[in-house]
């Protein structure tokens, strides 16, 4: 992987403007950090830098979030095996990458949200079996979830699927989705750091990044604060159909 001497201070300022924006969202819609971050980065450098220049700013945003969002009992205790299922696909999907980084990941994930949006149009984004076997179809999801996010470094669309499938309280999704994205997110960054090549000062390098990210994610908690739960909703899917076409973007790019 190039190093990040090869970063221009324009390339730089485009990076600090990305990460303050991705944080703004992550905030508001409790999702969408490494979904908006990675493709704008991707623009001024390649897919394996911009994972890297990524994943400890989300991380920041989402302790920020899990921070300021309440309680986790509830979470815990209705969708425990969320994560579970998370840390098992994050680390099956990060090798995965690692080993065949050039696999159009990415275009899979956008094709899957495409049919769930096909699914909410036709009213048949609520599943009754998924909310009679929550605890399987949660372990599911979040593999499926942990997959997504160490091969495109995007986790949020199988998650969103399953939560909203159930009905969810928008409090609960955004605890569920942080919860799961700092399982994810941890276990890819000690995958890449033990085993993806990336030296420890590259890492920290990144650290004044996710300074700006999680001050960016604190302003839009505040947003968020004031929006009413079918507001929400509606939000969470047009940002999964945004996160469709910056995904076919990344890939073409």
């Amino acid at each position: 992987m190039p190093g990040f001497e090869s970063l221009t201070p324009a390339m730089l300022a485009w990076i600090v403007v990305v990460m303050a924006l991705a944080g703004f969202m992550q905030g508001a819609l409790g999702l969408g950090f490494p979904t908006v971050a990675t493709p704008l980065i991707t623009l001024v450098t390649d897919m394996r830098t911009a994972i890297v220049l990524v994943l400890l700013p989300c991380l920041a945003t989402v302790i920020v979030n899990l921070v300021r969002g309440g309680p986790l009992r509830p979470v815990v205790a209705q969708f425990g095996l969320l994560p579970v299922g998370m840390l098992v696909g994050a680390a099956a999907g990060t090798r995965l990458f690692v080993a065949f980084p050039e696999f159009p990941y990415p275009l899979l994930l956008a094709g899957m949200i495409f049919v769930y949006l096909a699914l909410d149009w036709l009213k048949l984004d609520r599943w009754p079996v998924m909310e009679r076997h929550a605890v399987v179809f949660a372990a599911v999801a979040g593999f499926i979830a942990g997959l997504s996010e160490g091969t495109a470094n995007v986790a949020a669309p199988p998650l969103i699927v399953f939560l909203l499938g159930v009905g969810a309280a928008p409090t609960l999704v955004v605890q569920a989705l942080n919860l799961c994205f700092l399982t994810g997110k941890t276990t890819q960054f000690v995958t890449l750091a033990t085993a993806g090549g990336v030296p420890w000062l590259q890492w920290v390098m990144t650290l004044p990044l996710a300074v700006i990210a999680a001050v960016g994610a604190w302003g839009g908690i505040r947003v968020r604060s004031r929006i009413a739960a079918e507001t929400y909703r509606r939000w969470l899917k047009r940002a999964l159909f945004a996160m469709a076409l910056l995904l076919i973007a990344q890939t073409l790019i």
